[in-house]
């Protein structure tokens, strides 16, 4: 595709609700910039969750898809048209999930295993389109991914055949057993308490901690942002008193990890939002 052409593809997708991005050579999203580097800047969220980086470049990969005509369209993001290969976009943020069949083989398991749905010709095989969204995956078995939250896929035209809801077939590729998270203990300190205690009792903080990892749990897109969102309120609310322990923020880690955040990323966007607030 030219520029051109990948910008009308895009600004064609975003005006039906798929959020989209750019992929340069090599069929990648662009990297982040300096200042983003290693989510400094808190993280990006998808394109309908307002969020802590107002950094104008398509960086964060999947987290930078967006439906807004007013981004695709800014200089930033008109010359990454200008150089990209071709249009990528989030099939979470376009409640669907994506079934990658990299070969033969992979095409013959699923037409034996999964309910027909719409189809998309690939490069090697087939992407296998589903209504619905769920945890991605890749090499979940021999050349199968899923790409559905957290992941992009290559918008190679809207394919043929009914799309159907997503079958618990294709939910549980992603399921490992034993199904037991064993999260990292985070690696962070309880801040020092520097005022004094609002709360009238520990009921106010339970409370607190419980409706975070609910918050977390919930999540069903822009998991780093609301991972990192979720952080930001229990440190404004419990971080200056001395109440908040490292117990409770092995809590909030324990759920970010169950998401699949990965225990560094935690560390991160904890620490972020203590600078934020000035801890």
């Amino acid at each position: 595709m030219t520029g051109k052409s990948t910008l009308s593809t895009a600004r064609y997708l975003a005006a039906a609700g798929v959020p989209v991005l750019p992929l340069r050579a090599g069929k990648v999203p662009f990297g982040n910039c300096r200042g983003c580097t290693d989510n400094a800047c808190g993280g990006r969220p998808n394109m309908k969750t307002p969020g802590p980086c107002a950094c104008p470049l398509p960086c964060h990969g999947w987290a930078a898809a967006t439906t807004d005509p007013h981004v695709l369209s800014s200089p930033a993001w008109t010359a990454a048209w200008q150089h990209a290969e071709t249009v990528a976009y989030h099939p979470g943020g376009a409640r669907v999930t994506v079934v990658d069949l990299d070969d033969a083989d992979a095409i013959a398991w699923a037409r034996k295993t999964l309910q027909p749905t719409r189809t998309v010709p690939t490069t090697r095989g087939e992407h296998w389109i589903y209504r619905g969204t769920m945890r991605s995956g890749n090499g979940v078995r021999a050349g199968v991914d899923i790409k559905s939250s957290m992941s992009y896929a290559r918008w190679l035209g809207p394919g043929t055949g009914t799309m159907a809801p997503l079958p618990a077939a294709v939910r549980a590729l992603v399921v490992k057993a034993p199904a037991v998270v064993r999260p990292v203990r985070c690696a962070v300190s309880a801040p020092a308490g520097v005022g004094t205690c609002p709360h009238r009792s520990p009921v106010f903080l339970e409370r607190g901690i419980a409706m975070a990892e609910q918050r977390i749990t919930d999540a069903a897109s822009a998991v780093h942002a609301t991972v990192y969102r979720t952080f930001l309120a229990v440190l404004s609310a419990h971080g200056r008193c001395g109440c908040l322990t490292e117990a409770h923020i092995d809590r909030l880690f324990t759920a970010a990890q169950a998401k699949g955040e990965s225990a560094r990323h935690c560390t991160d966007a904890w620490s972020n939002a203590a600078t934020a607030l000035g801890m």
